[in-house]
């Protein structure tokens, strides 16, 4: 038999891992409700770099500290299941770029949706004030440790 181990005895990296977790679970459970089963969290890595608009294949691999090829082949993925589509660059006709679809805008709004009503049901079962608590805590120990500006820049990744 397994050893059992509590929550409630989880040091602050696991108790806000495991949370995230859970919670990233239940927005794409969500999600994944909506018709968008095939989407992934990882897919948000790319996609937060496209939120502002479309943007040059080798640009995208520099934001994401990948290879011109490795930004390609997740493109490539994005494409076959239409949440990006290859574009002509109107200022270099040889130049690819890579841009949101409309289902892929349709993940995104997906996405915030399901996390503001994640929210709000925790707010109503735990409290606002807990839960802004909660928030605020977790942006605090993110500025703390130096992940804030990868947020503002939208550089996040996932760790190595």
């Amino acid at each position: 038999m397994t050893e059992r181990f509590e929550p409630a005895d989880a040091d602050l990296p696991l108790a806000s891992l495991f949370a995230g977790w859970a919670l990233a679970d239940e927005v794409q459970r969500r999600i994944a409700a909506d018709g968008l089963d095939d989407l992934r969290m990882a897919d948000g890595v790319v996609f937060q770099h496209l939120v502002p608009g479309p943007l040059p294949i080798g640009e995208l691999a520099g934001r994401l500290g990948v290879s011109q090829q490795a930004a390609s082949k997740a493109v490539a993925d994005l494409e076959r299941r239409r949440y990006v589509r290859r574009e002509a660059d109107p200022a270099d006709g040889r130049t690819r770029r890579a841009a949101l679809t409309e289902r892929g805008e349709a993940a995104i709004a997906a996405g915030r949706r399901h996390r503001a009503a994640v929210e709000a049901e925790l707010a109503e079962r735990l409290g606002p004030e807990r839960v802004e608590a909660a928030r605020r805590t977790l942006v605090d120990v993110l500025e703390a440790l130096g992940g804030a500006a990868a947020v503002r820049g939208r550089r996040v990744r996932p760790p190595a």
